[in-house]
């Protein structure tokens, strides 16, 4: 059903054309601005690829931080975060399916993916949660089930701590 998941490259740019999550904001991005936010260093971009070759789905990743004024300070013990003005952090940027495959798992599998790799690559260049900024209710309830805790002043920024992530793959 789908070849897996890699990073958006020459190869994807005719297949883009066709993609249509149904956010225009986000059809947009694939289509126009990804490959300048690649070639700027300005986010990673990584597509699953359906077995018809079809771009089934996308999600960035980027470096970005977290003023520790941000979580309340019972939080940080809770977790064990570093004590730092900024925390270092993934940010999760974009993340879409297609539309054709709605009900197939594709925003899960991107999710989880999203976060074995936020995890791996923190072993690398230190991460200490990954973040994500839901669009709508609907977003929302979708980081909510899989444990992200919402910002007490931003009920759309929501973050899991890397500790977390760790535990749900302890294989990385």
């Amino acid at each position: 059903m789908f070849q897996g998941i890699e990073l958006f490259g020459d190869r994807h740019k005719k297949l883009r054309t066709a993609f249509s999550c149904g956010s225009p904001e986000l059809d947009r991005y694939l289509k126009q601005q990804a490959r300048q936010d690649i070639d700027r260093r300005a986010c990673a971009v990584y597509v699953l690829l359906s077995d018809d070759e079809r771009i089934a789905g996308f999600y960035t990743l980027t470096q970005d931080n977290i003023a520790a004024d941000d979580i309340p300070q019972e939080t940080i013990r809770q977790l064990n975060l570093p004590r730092y003005d900024r925390i270092g952090a993934t940010l999760l940027g974009r993340l879409a399916r297609d539309i054709a495959f709605k009900g197939q798992g594709v925003g899960e599998l991107l999710l989880v993916d999203a976060l074995k790799r936020s995890l791996q690559m923190s072993r690398h260049i230190a991460s200490a949660a990954v973040i994500v900024d839901a669009k709508d209710s609907n977003a929302h309830r979708f980081y909510r089930g899989f444990g992200f805790i919402p910002f007490p002043e931003s009920k759309d920024r929501l973050f899991l701590p890397m500790a977390t992530i760790q535990q749900l793959y302890p294989e990385i």
